[in-house]
C-alpha cells in the first residue's frame, strides 16, 4: 500500500481564512486543533489539584512544596508566553504547535515514569514549556481573523471550550486518582499529548508570516526566570525558615533584583522581549491589572479547596472533582454569554456583573465549617466562577481591543504574561498566608493534635476572607477604570472602528452628516458581513 503524505503547509489569511461572514474551513479546521490543544493544556494545569493531597501523603511533603505542581507550570507558562510575540515571527504555526506538543508528550512521559517528586516536577515543567505558548498563538490568530465586531463573540465561543478544561481536569483526575493512582493522569497526558501532535502534523494549517530574521532577546527571558523564580523560591521557603534566615530572603532579594532588571531592559531595548509601552494604554492597563487580581485571587482556591474536602471532611478525590465540576460548568456557559454580552452591552456592565458575583460567592464560601453541607462548597463554587467567566474572557477582550491593531501581539503576550504571573505568586502567597493562620491558631487552642482540622478550617475560612477583599478591589478597578470607547457597547466599539478606517479617494464621506449616515447603516445592515470591519493601520489603508 502506497501512503501519500497531505502536509497542509499552505498559510492561510485574508480572504482565505474569513469569507463571507464565516470562517472558511481550512481556518474552522485549524482554529478547532488550536483550541483542542489550548484546552488539554488547561485541562493539564488543573487536572492535578484534585490529586494534589494524595502527592503530599505519598512524597511526604508540605502543602506549600506541592503546590509548586500548580504554581510552576503558571511561573514556566508566564516565562514562556513573552516569547511568543518571537515564536510567531520567526516560525510557522505548524512548526511553534509540533515542537510544543513534542515537548509536551516527553514531559508528561518523564512525569509519569519518575520516581522521585523533583522529576516528576521536571516533567511537569517541560509540560508548562509546551503548552505555555499555545494560548497566545490561539488568540493571536482569532484576533487576526475576526473583524472587530465578532471578537467578543469568537473570544466567548474559545473561552467556552477552554472552560470546559477546569470542569473536566480535577473530575477525571480524581477518578483517575482513586482508580488508579495519580500516575495514571500522566499516562493519560502523555497519550493526549501523541494525538494531539498528529492531527497538528496532518491537519493544521499556517497563519500570518515569518521572518526569518528576527531575533530573540533570550537573556531578558532568563532574567525573568531567576526574578520571578527566585522571588516565589523564597516566598515558600518561609514556612520552614525563619524570614531572617538566608535560605528565604536571599532568593526573594536575587528574584527582585531580576524582575527591576529585566524591567529596565525591557524600557530601553528597541525590540524588547515584553513590549511595556502598551501599559501607556489606559484602558489596556486597567483590564489587565482587573484580569491579573482575578487570577491572584482565584488560583489559590483551586488548591485550597480539595485540601479542605479531602484532608479536613475526609472526601474522596473522586468526590472532591464532583464537588468543584458544576463550578467549572458554569465558568465555561458564562465565557460564553460573557462574550456575547460584550458585543451587545459593552465591558464596562458585563464586568461589573461579573466581579460582585464572584466576590459574593467567595464571601459565602469563606463561612464553611466542619459540618458545612458539603454541596454548599459546590454552589458558592459555581457562583464564583460564573463571576469568574463574566469579568474574564469580556475585559480580556476589551483590553486587547483598547490598542493599536500592529499593538495586539505584544498586548496579548504581555497580559498573558502578568495573569499567569499573578496567578503563580497568588497560590504560594496565599497558601503560605493561610497555613500562617492554621499554625496561630492552633497555637492558640494548645497546640494539641485534635486541634488541627478545627485550626485548617480557620485558616481556610481566613484566606477566603482575603481572596474576597481582593475581589473588591476589582470590582472598584472595573467601576472607576474601565470607561470610553467600547465599554459601553459593541456598537460603540464599531463606530470608533468606522471612524478610524481611511475612505480613500473620497474625500466628500468624510463629512459629518455621510460619515454619521455610514455608521448608522453599517450597525443596522453590515457589521455582520464585513470580514474585515475593524481598525486599520496606515499601511493597512
Amino acid at each position: 500500500m502506497r501512503i501519500r503524505w497531505h502536509g497542509p503547509i499552505e498559510t492561510v489569511t485574508g480572504s482565505k481564512a474569513f469569507a463571507n461572514g464565516r470562517l472558511t474551513r481550512p481556518a474552522l479546521i485549524s482554529i478547532s486543533i488550536l483550541t483542542f490543544i489550548t484546552f488539554v493544556g488547561n485541562f493539564t494545569q488543573l487536572q492535578l489539584t484534585s490529586a494534589l493531597p494524595t502527592m503530599v501523603r505519598e512524597f511526604n511533603i508540605s502543602v506549600t512544596t506541592g503546590q509548586w505542581m500548580t504554581s510552576i507550570f503558571q511561573l514556566v507558562m508566564g516565562v514562556m508566553i513573552p516569547l511568543t510575540a518571537f515564536l510567531t515571527k520567526r516560525f510557522t504555526t505548524r512548526e511553534i504547535v509540533i515542537a510544543s506538543m513534542s515537548i509536551f508528550t516527553i514531559g508528561s512521559l518523564l512525569s509519569w515514569l519518575s520516581p522521585s517528586f523533583i522529576l516528576v516536577l521536571a516533567g511537569r515543567t517541560l509540560e508548562a514549556i509546551g503548552t505555555g505558548v499555545m494560548w497566545p498563538v490561539l488568540q493571536i490568530t482569532v484576533f487576526s481573523i475576526y473583524p472587530l465586531a465578532k471578537r467578543g463573540v469568537a473570544m466567548g465561543t474559545v473561552g467556552l471550550a477552554m472552560s470546559v478544561a477546569p470542569a473536566l481536569g480535577p473530575t477525571l483526575g480524581g477518578l483517575q486518582t482513586d482508580s488508579n493512582g495519580w500516575r495514571s493522569i500522566f499516562l493519560s497526558l502523555t497519550v493526549l499529548g501523541a494525538l494531539c501532535l498528529i492531527i497538528s502534523m496532518l491537519w493544521l494549517r499556517n497563519f500570518g508570516s515569518r521572518d526569518e530574521g528576527v531575533k530573540a532577546d533570550f537573556f531578558s527571558a532568563s532574567l525573568s526566570v531567576v526574578g520571578f523564580g527566585g522571588l516565589l523560591f523564597g516566598f515558600t521557603n518561609i514556612e520552614a525558615y525563619s524570614i531572617l534566615s538566608p535560605v528565604t530572603w536571599m532568593p526573594m532579594l536575587v528574584g527582585i533584583a531580576g524582575i527591576v532588571w529585566f524591567v529596565l531592559r525591557q524600557t530601553h531595548l528597541a525590540a524588547p522581549l515584553l513590549n511595556l509601552d502598551v501599559f501607556r494604554n489606559r484602558g489596556f492597563t486597567i483590564g489587565t491589572v482587573a484580569a491579573s487580581l482575578s487570577f491572584f485571587a482565584f488560583s489559590s482556591i483551586m488548591v485550597i479547596m480539595p485540601l479542605y474536602i479531602q484532608t479536613d471532611r475526609g472526601y474522596s478525590a473522586t468526590m472532591s472533582g464532583l464537588i468543584m465540576l458544576p463550578g467549572a460548568l458554569g465558568m465555561a456557559i458564562a465565557q460564553f454569554f460573557g462574550g456575547r454580552s460584550l458585543d451587545r452591552f459593552g465591558a464596562r456592565p458585563v464586568a461589573i456583573t461579573g466581579s460582585l458575583v464572584l466576590t459574593l460567592g467567595t464571601v459565602g464560601m469563606s463561612f464553611v465549617g466542619l459540618d458545612t453541607w458539603i454541596w454548599w462548597v459546590s454552589i458558592c463554587q459555581f457562583v464564583r466562577q460564573v463571576g469568574m467567566g463574566f469579568v474574564l474572557m469580556p475585559i480580556t477582550t476589551w483590553a486587547l481591543n483598547c490598542l493599536e491593531p500592529e499593538e495586539v501581539s505584544a498586548g496579548s503576550a504581555v497580559t498573558n504574561t502578568v495573569r499567569q504571573l499573578a496567578g503563580a505568586i497568588g497560590a504560594p502567597v496565599l497558601v503560605i498566608l493561610m497555613e500562617s493562620f492554621v499554625a496561630a491558631r492552633q497555637s492558640s487552642m494548645g497546640g494539641e493534635a485534635g486541634m488541627a482540622i478545627p485550626a485548617s478550617i480557620f485558616g481556610i475560612d481566613w484566606i477566603l476572607r482575603v481572596s474576597s477583599l481582593i475581589c473588591v478591589a476589582m470590582f472598584l478597578l472595573i467601576l472607576f477604570g474601565v470607561k470610553g470607547d467600547g465599554a459601553g457597547s459593541g456598537r460603540a466599539m464599531a463606530r470608533v472602528a468606522l471612524r478610524k478606517m481611511r475612505i480613500v479617494h473620497m474625500p466628500d464621506l468624510h463629512s459629518v452628516p455621510v460619515l454619521h449616515s455610514i455608521e448608522d447603516f453599517s450597525e443596522r445592515h453590515v457589521i455582520a458581513h464585513l470580514p474585515y470591519l475593524s481598525r486599520t493601520s496606515d499601511d493597512d489603508a
